[in-house]
């Protein structure tokens, strides 16, 4: 589909100038652009990349030059990476599938489907499950036994979701996501080394060999409005009350919730990253790619943690986190600076003990 830079720059609440009814088809980089490509020029750095390519016009920020880049035409917003939000949203060649059942999905009688709800290959939906109106089923999802999804979802190939789950509308899940997992919860007979070691921080006492038994998970997921969950990613089921994920929260690849863990709303968990149980988390809190969340503490609203943060206990509301275990991101980067130091130190401190030797040899 084309569209012209006015009906672009309209759709995107951004100002157009130039030759505005030049029709352009797609988006590219600067430097590949062609003449029917819009540029994604949007910081001077990139715009340095235009002359490299063919592009008529591009996206640039609000008080650019643009006829200084030898453009025809511009779109011109205040926060270009935003406006990205609404124009990927318009270029996105990804067709939307018909509204049919294909024959070989596997739906049970008692299964709610929506108006123009779309059902892949080899879907299966169990009894009682209930899925809102325009939503996209893939191929080989399975949706369990009373599962509740709102309209407007959008359930990519082999997504899981768990028997008794509740997502409000408009979910994306990514390939592989698995909602409703059981958690991983398993006990010993008598209290065991891994327990003596958290109260001691380190003793395991007398070691005694022990099988696991396992706690079953009675409880479910409830996941809010506005969420995506990204590829290969799991959000275990409660052990008795239900793991819940509120409103706007984005996952990205690969991360682990565990059981009865509790995220507030427009939360941004990263690649890689693993909360253990229990653990309850603020509103709007980035957890950088690989951070480590232990189980039972509290991170409050508005907390960061850089990549590969490792959190030990509670984290206040509004800290930056760094490293392992956590600390604020100052300090730590403070303490790394000592750290680099520590060789140097160790030299000096060598080349002055053997100048006090040789004094003491000397007298």
């Amino acid at each position: 589909m084309t569209y012209s830079i006015e009906q672009i720059a309209k759709g995107l609440g951004a100002k157009a100038v130039g030759d505005v009814g030049l029709i352009v088809a797609s988006v590219a980089e600067p430097a590949s652009a062609k003449a029917d490509q819009l540029a994604l020029a949007m910081k001077p750095d990139f715009a340095k990349q235009l002359p490299d390519g063919a592009a008529q016009a591009a996206l640039l920020w609000s008080d650019a030059d643009w006829q200084g880049f030898g453009l025809k035409a511009a779109i011109l917003a205040d926060r270009p990476r935003f406006a990205m939000a609404s124009l990927s949203a318009m270029m996105d060649p990804e067709p939307t599938p018909p509204a049919v059942v294909h024959p070989s999905a596997v739906i049970d009688p008692s299964a709610e489907l929506g108006a123009n709800v779309s059902v892949g290959p080899l879907a299966v939906i169990e009894a009682g499950a209930r899925i809102g109106a325009n939503s996209r089923i893939a191929a080989q999802v399975f949706i369990g036994r009373d599962a509740v999804i709102g309209a407007d979802a959008n359930l990519r190939e082999g997504v899981r979701i768990g028997a008794r789950v509740r997502i409000g509308a408009r979910f994306i899940a990514q390939p592989g996501a698995t909602i409703g997992g059981d958690g991983f919860s398993f006990v010993t007979p008598e209290a065991g080394a891994v327990e003596r070691v958290r109260d001691t921080l380190g003793d395991q006492g007398d070691v005694k060999a022990q099988s696991w038994a396992r706690i079953h998970s009675l409880g479910s997921v409830q996941i809010g409005n506005d969420v995506e969950i990204g590829a290969n990613s799991c959000v275990d089921r409660g052990t008795v009350r239900d793991t819940v994920i509120g409103n706007g929260c984005k996952f990205d690849n690969l991360a682990q919730i565990g059981h009865n863990v509790v995220i507030g709303n427009d939360c941004m968990i990263c690649a890689q990253v693993g909360i253990a149980g229990s653990t309850r988390i603020g509103n709007n809190v980035v957890l950088g790619g690989q951070t480590g969340v232990s189980d039972n503490v509290f991170i409050g609203d508005n907390a960061i943690t850089g990549g590969a943060t490792k959190v030990l206990s509670n984290v206040p509301a509004g800290r930056v986190m760094l490293g392992y275990p956590a600390v604020k991101m100052d300090k730590q980067i403070e303490i790394h600076k000592y750290l680099r130091r520590l060789p140097r130190l160790f030299a000096d401190v060598a080349s002055l003990q053997k100048g006090v030797s040789k004094s003491r040899d000397s007298d």
